[in-house]
């Protein structure tokens, strides 16, 4: 099983950026749909943003569309969430996940899922 490790978040501004990374390690992503999910305080865990296994398919979820961009270096196994014009909203621990098999299009759906890290928080101070 693949082993997921996010960082880059922390405590930043309204307004202003960050860059999520998703390292896998105990196997290869290359091929495996990878998708960025968050979990606010008192709120269910919620998608925010999915990729297939090339960089051509992605999907985003409306609150975060032309704010967030979801890429992936397969070289470097790794997956990352571009976060531009951050809001107090986006506030939560962010998750990456990896579907474990191949997959084209980017999935959005939590049980989609088999691979999970343990989180990075990420706080919006307005």
């Amino acid at each position: 099983q693949v082993h997921l490790v996010e960082s880059g978040g922390g405590l930043v501004q309204s307004g202003d950026s960050l860059r999520l990374s998703c390292v896998a390690s105990g196997g290869t992503i290359n091929t495996d749909g990878m998708g960025w999910f968050r979990q606010a305080i008192g709120k269910e865990r919620e998608f925010v943003a999915a990729i297939g296994w090339t960089n051509t398919n992605t999907y985003y979820a409306d609150a975060v569309k032309g704010r967030f961009t979801i890429s992936r270096d397969n070289a470097k196994n790794t997956v990352y969430l571009q976060m531009d014009s951050l809001k107090p909203e986006d506030t939560a621990v962010y998750y990456c996940a990896g579907t474990g098999y191949w997959s084209m299009i980017a999935r959005t759906q939590a049980s989609e899922y088999g691979d999970w890290g343990q989180g990075t928080q990420v706080t919006v101070s307005s």
